[in-house]
């Protein structure tokens, strides 16, 4: 049965759109419609937005959250806030929503649908690139960058027994040496306390370094605030602070979306950096995943160092560009 297409608003398509993506394989925090229109609203105003909804008489089988500027068919969000991408489709229905899409792309003006940050699962790596090349047109699908993320056992102990000998050994060694340093502890924020907070975790990623202060220009820092705003009233969202002596000294955002835990951003003051304040305190993160029973540990986008000190295991992000012949 073909599908019936057409161009949407948000309001008109979140509920419906919250239903179907816990059946797709790409199933992320990156990919709901609050992610998706709280970038919209603070970053789309030089683009076309080509949401488009496919439905057939059993409902909405699926969602491309595109936008057109200069020719260029892209998904929404850029790789400096968005970690994943990818179309929303339900498991089942990958076959006939790809078709449908190219079928409703074909005559739009385009010269490049470029898609970036499709993950290594991602359905659309396969069946989008099969289709548009028996199409006719052009493709290319490169390595774009690497995500690392850890299966979760369900105790720290086992979690540092998995790690390697040398990762366990500085793991614990720096550890203790916080303990016996000064008191300390790690805290989240209450929901209702997140809005307040975000200036405090704003003045320790600035003081991080120069790329983090050069990253959080204004628009940057709004959408932080509407993101952590409608996530943490969904309790989706913890902002953590790791406290030396009664200073808050690091601190991190980490998402909590089904059975993961996914550390997004962070910061700490480098004049405590010579007891690991920044990795120490992703640490605890994941040890409080752990006790709440996350089963994933997301570190997402980049290859840094800690991440795979703490265990992280990288997969690929692709980057696909489709072109007319």
């Amino acid at each position: 049965m073909p599908y019936s297409v057409n161009l949407e608003s948000f309001d008109e398509l979140s509920d419906e759109w919250e239903r179907i993506l816990p059946s797709c394989i790409t199933n992320t925090i990156f990919l709901t419609p609050l992610w998706q229109r709280t970038w919209w609203m603070q970053f789309g105003s030089d683009a076309e937005l080509c949401l488009l909804s496919f439905r057939q008489n059993k409902g909405l089988q699926g969602v491309a959250p595109l936008m057109l500027k200069e020719g260029v068919l892209s998904f929404l969000g850029d790789t400096d806030l968005f970690d994943y991408h990818d179309f929303v489709v339900p498991q089942g229905s990958e076959d006939d929503f790809y078709a449908a899409l190219l079928d409703t792309l074909d005559s739009k003006v385009w010269q490049t649908i470029d898609l970036r940050s499709l993950p290594e699962k991602s359905p659309t790596l396969h069946h989008l690139s099969s289709v548009a090349r028996e199409r006719g047109y052009v493709v290319a699908v490169d390595v774009e960058d690497v995500t690392l993320g850890i299966k979760l056992p369900g105790s720290w102990e086992e979690y540092l027994a998995g790690l390697t000998k040398k990762d366990r050994h500085e793991l614990r060694r720096k550890l203790r040496r916080l303990d016996q340093w000064g008191k300390s502890r790690q805290y989240s924020c209450e929901p209702n306390d997140v809005n307040a907070s975000m200036e405090e975790f704003f003045r320790l990623m600035r003081a991080s370094g120069s790329d983090k202060a050069e990253f959080l220009i204004p628009e940057r820092e709004r959408f932080f605030r509407a993101a952590a705003k409608e996530l943490a009233s969904r309790e989706q969202l913890k902002l953590y602070f790791l406290e030396l002596d009664g200073v808050n000294v690091a601190s991190a955002i980490c998402f909590d979306y089904g059975k993961a835990s996914l550390l997004y951003n962070s910061g700490y003051d480098p004049a405590y950096s010579s007891l690991s304040i920044g990795l120490l305190n992703k640490a605890l993160c994941l040890k409080d995943a752990i006790e709440e029973g996350k089963k994933l540990f997301d570190f997402l986008r980049g290859s840094e160092a800690y991440k795979s000190d703490l265990g992280g295991r990288p997969d690929n992000l692709y980057h696909m560009l489709i072109r007319r012949a």
